[in-house]
């Protein structure tokens, strides 16, 4: 009987049936292995290489834009309508017909005091919640909370503006602590993308070369600022097309007003309390205040859809394992730096010279002498004048680091004195140029302030273990800055220059002694970074290669053979290739041969 004959070929069978496929490729067991598990002939593996890595620098620069923009959305939105409320709120008749009795003057009075007081604490929740959250999430949910304060103005009462205020507080600090933690990140991520050939003769655990991510930085700070001060011209678009149409001239709202510039006191004492001719309609406001709640959403997006990590999961792991307790602590330790108690009085004047923007030269030059319908257009040549100034920063890459951030203070200098003995009388249009070009002037030197300090953070503390702590501390100094001025906002004009003009004085001179120090060799007292406590359950710490080991960890474990001292130093800047870490040095007062003095203790 004869066997039927099978319906698919078996494997293996080198028969007569099929001793060759299609392609020319033997079958059966005589077929040669290389034709068929062996790699794509035209296969180019240097070149697919260069194409991944350049895909991932193409992603860090989408990354950087969607920040810088995703930050100048929220922030334009928040100074736009505070800005338009704070407007409509003073007005006597808009409160009186729209509100009653409510007490509404109270209301905007607490919400105030809610956005100025609550960022004092932040300094004890922010590094907690960035470490908690991660620095991407936590961008997120801090421009959430920038929309939950939009949100609120559809429906205007005591229990929905105050809240919503003071978690805006509460937001402030964290949002621009993880933003410029972010930045600095992707420049470093930049850098290893555009080296790799280096990096993998280097090995995977050494570290790349001090500073060497400093032209990234320059770049991707001068981009993130001139993005950020568009939002102070972005702000005043709300004004421009909409509540302008509804001012008094000047002659109206000026006309108790006799004193201004350097011989003012308060803010714009005499102002009419009544500054709008007619009351815009409940339609038309909900309108604006929805197209500014689609741009805080917008901005949310972007920060969600387009931003990536800031960090790989393990290291984020790492970054949460070392102790909350740990990380409540650590920026009161850094605080012990001398670079950081150096440039703390350049922290506060960042946070002088942007308020003094808005309020002493938009309201007490430019208001009270030219009116309140020129306003949007003095803070839009401050925000216009910043962000094309904020490019200057890139000449860091040729000049020597000092020069751009000494030069803002020194421009800020000249335009303080010129103040001082400037007295614009009310009601005068001859001088509206000058009062631009004062307002770009001054964005000039804010732009070349703001880019020149977070460029010096990113590259004095490069470690990823501290920029959050870094930043946190920069900003935290702002916003107590902040809370100064809002307290001092009745003071003479003469008092609030002289108290800029002294704070610039001793900034510059305390940065300059800082740098001075550096070049003499002083070497920093940085606190230890603890090593990361995992939890030893589960596969994941059972393998004899830790998954989620940082590049420290796997540092000091290479160098455990040459002294067990290398084990509990934190971060260094060049570690040698065998003796004590830099701390353990200072602690014991041993001198390297080669380095200069350093600071007297140690830091446990």
């Amino acid at each position: 009987m004869e066997a039927e004959p099978q319906l698919y070929p078996v494997a293996g069978d080198g028969g007569p049936q099929a001793p060759e496929d299609r392609l020319g490729v033997q079958d059966g067991p005589a077929a040669p292995l290389d034709e068929l598990v062996g790699a794509y002939p035209n296969y180019n593996e240097e070149e697919e290489e260069r194409r991944y890595y350049r895909r991932k620098r193409l992603g860090v620069l989408r990354n950087v834009l969607a920040a810088s923009a995703g930050g100048t959305l929220t922030y334009g939105v928040y100074l736009g309508l505070l800005q338009m409320q704070l407007i409509l709120h003073y007005d006597e008749t808009y409160r009186e017909v729209k509100y009653g009795n409510m007490g509404l003057p109270d209301i905007d009075s607490k919400m105030l005091m809610g956005i100025n007081v609550t960022p004092i604490a932040a300094l004890l929740y922010t590094p907690v919640l960035i470490r908690f959250f991660g620095t991407k999430w936590m961008m997120f949910l801090s421009v959430g909370i920038y929309a939950l304060f939009v949100s609120t103005n559809y429906w205007e009462r005591y229990y929905t503006l105050v809240p919503s205020a003071v978690a805006l507080g509460m937001a402030i600090v964290p949002l621009w602590a993880s933003m410029g933690n972010y930045i600095t990140r992707m420049a470093q991520k930049y850098y290893e993308y555009a080296h790799y050939k280096e990096r993998e003769e280097q090995g995977p655990h050494q570290r790349p070369p001090r500073g060497s991510h400093a032209r990234y930085l320059l770049v991707f700070q001068a981009v993130f600022f001139c993005f950020f001060h568009l939002s102070f011209a972005c702000a005043q678009l709300p004004m421009i097309y909409f509540l302008n149409h509804y001012l008094y001239d000047l002659n109206h709202t000026l006309f108790n007003v006799h004193s201004c510039g350097t011989d003012s006191q308060g803010i714009l004492t005499g102002f009419n309390k009544t500054v709008l001719q007619t009351l815009p309609r409940s339609r038309n406001l909900i309108v604006v205040e929805s197209v500014l709640m689609a741009v805080a959403f917008l901005a949310m997006l972007l920060v969600l859809g387009l931003c990536g990590a800031a960090y790989r999961p393990t290291e984020e792991i790492d970054l949460r394992s070392l102790g909350w307790g740990n990380i409540f602590q650590l920026p009161f330790k850094h605080m012990r730096d001398f670079r950081l108690r150096h440039l703390v009085p350049f922290f506060i004047y960042s946070g002088f010279e942007v308020l003094f923007a808005c309020t002493g030269i938009g309201l007490g030059y430019g208001v009270c002498s030219v009116g309140l319908e020129h306003l949007a257009y003095l803070l839009m040549a401050f925000g216009l004048g910043a962000s094309a100034s904020s490019l200057l920063g890139l000449l860091g890459l040729w000049l020597p680091r000092p020069v751009p951030l000494v030069a803002g203070a020194a421009l800020h200098v000249l335009l303080i004195l010129s103040l001082f003995f400037w007295a614009p009388a009310p009601k005068n249009l001859q001088h509206l140029w000058l009062l631009y070009g004062v307002a770009a002037l001054w964005g000039v030197g804010s732009a070349l302030n703001k880019t020149g300090l977070s460029t010096l953070l990113g590259i004095l503390y490069e470690d990823k273990e501290r920029q959050d702590f870094i930043f946190t501390i920069y900003h935290w100094w702002q916003a107590v800055a902040i809370f100064v001025v809002y307290l001092g906002s009745g003071l003479p004009m003469k008092a609030k220059l002289a108290v800029l003009l002294l704070t610039l004085l001793a900034s510059a001179a305390s940065y300059l002694w800082m740098e001075q120090k550096l070049r003499r060799g002083v070497v920093p007292r940085q606190p230890r970074i603890p090593r990361p406590q995992h939890k030893v359950r589960g596969y994941r710490y059972l393998e004899e290669d830790n998954s989620d080991e940082s590049d420290a960890e796997g540092e000091r474990a290479g160098g455990a053979g040459g002294g067990e001292g290398r084990e509990d130093c934190a971060e260094e800047e060049a570690p040698p290739p065998a003796g004590p870490c830099l701390y353990e040095q200072a602690l014991g007062g041993e001198q390297v041969p080669g380095d200069g003095p350093r600071e007297r203790g140690g830091e446990q």
